[in-house]
């Protein structure tokens, strides 16, 4: 949970609180999600209803993702979460998932770039939106990224907008691809399937299945937002307490990664239990989460990464401030 004020084109975080709940334990063997993941999440949520009605927050939006689309008690998950806790989550769409994704990394969008590639690692399904700017002027490049209108355009595009080429979203996740693969005991050979796997599910999505596309790509950037993606980059920075500030916005060379996920890898599962820059939390998923990204570098042209600690409630946040014109501008426009 993010709670906001808008300031300038910005805005400042006036309260935040995280939990790590795992909803989606066990929902790729079951189908559906169990009675310790549901009430782990309530609880969470029970201390969000608290901070939300001691703050006195007025505008405000709650949704749920994978998780939920996928199990067939979702519907009734989410009753339950009304009942008890006041809050009433809007089960959105994957397309709108990724929207918001997209938007919450529209500041980190460079002048530079002419095609950008946002992927979002969740726990039950990755999002990769591909979007062209090339016809848009490098300054209002990041702006008409959170313009971005998740449907294909017909003809000429509209000056001064974002061109959406492709979205997929593929429903594999830190989680779910874990679960696939965990009753292999050799880690490299796990890895090495996942890695297979989620690959093979990308086939489908535009820039992979007509390679010429990526011919004439100039000025290609690829942002990755996920706990994933922030993990590694503080394992690269050596930190043994997480700080956002110096994670968010930081690029990374695929020498970086590469060298970092080596590294986990021969960490084995206790020494990344006890490496405090992946914390315990993350330390049974990262490795799903890694073979993920390592595919998506290893297929798209670029050799850097921006790492984007944001996502769906940043995304909610300059959604909501910008469509009711609290923003004194888009974030690109500083």
């Amino acid at each position: 949970m993010l709670i906001a004020r808008p300031e300038g084109s910005q805005f400042r975080i006036v309260d935040a609180f995280a939990k790590s709940v795992r909803l989606g334990v066990d929902l790729e063997r079951t189908g559906a999600l169990s009675r310790p993941s549901a009430e782990r999440t309530i609880r969470a949520l029970q201390v969000c209803a608290t901070k939300l009605k001691k703050l006195d927050v007025q505008h405000s939006r709650f949704v749920a993702t994978e998780a939920c689309r996928r199990a067939r008690n979702g519907r009734q998950f989410l009753d339950q979460v009304a009942r008890r806790t006041g809050l009433r989550l809007e089960l959105i769409p994957a397309s709108e998932e990724a929207r918001l994704a997209v938007i919450s990394c529209a500041p980190l969008v460079a002048r530079s770039a002419e095609h950008v590639l946002v992927f979002d690692i969740g726990g039950g399904s990755t999002e990769l939106v591909w979007i062209d700017v090339t016809d848009v002027a490098p300054e209002r490049r990041a702006a008409a990224v959170m313009r971005l209108k998740m449907a294909q355009q017909n003809g000429a595009t509209p000056p001064d907008e974002a061109r959406l080429v492709d979205f997929i979203s593929v429903p594999l996740g830190v989680a779910t691809l874990h679960e696939r693969f965990h009753d292999v005991e050799d880690e490299s050979a796990r890895f090495a399937l996942m890695s297979w796997y989620f690959e093979e599910q990308l086939a489908a999505f535009g820039p992979y299945e007509t390679p010429e596309l990526l011919d004439t790509v100039k000025g290609f950037q690829m942002i990755g937002t996920s706990g994933t993606v922030t993990t590694v980059a503080a394992a690269h920075l050596g930190l043994k307490r997480y700080a956002r500030r110096k994670v968010d916005g930081i690029t990374m060379t695929d020498a970086q990664i590469d060298t970092v996920i080596a590294r986990m890898m021969a960490q084995g599962a206790r020494g990344r239990r006890a490496d405090p820059s992946i914390g315990r939390d993350r330390a049974e998923l990262i490795m799903s989460g890694a073979s993920i990204l390592q595919t998506l570098l290893r297929i798209w042209p670029t050799n850097r990464l921006g790492v984007a600690d944001r996502g769906l409630r940043e995304g909610m946040l300059y959604s909501m401030m910008h469509a009711s014109g609290a923003l004194t501008a888009a974030p690109s426009d500083d």
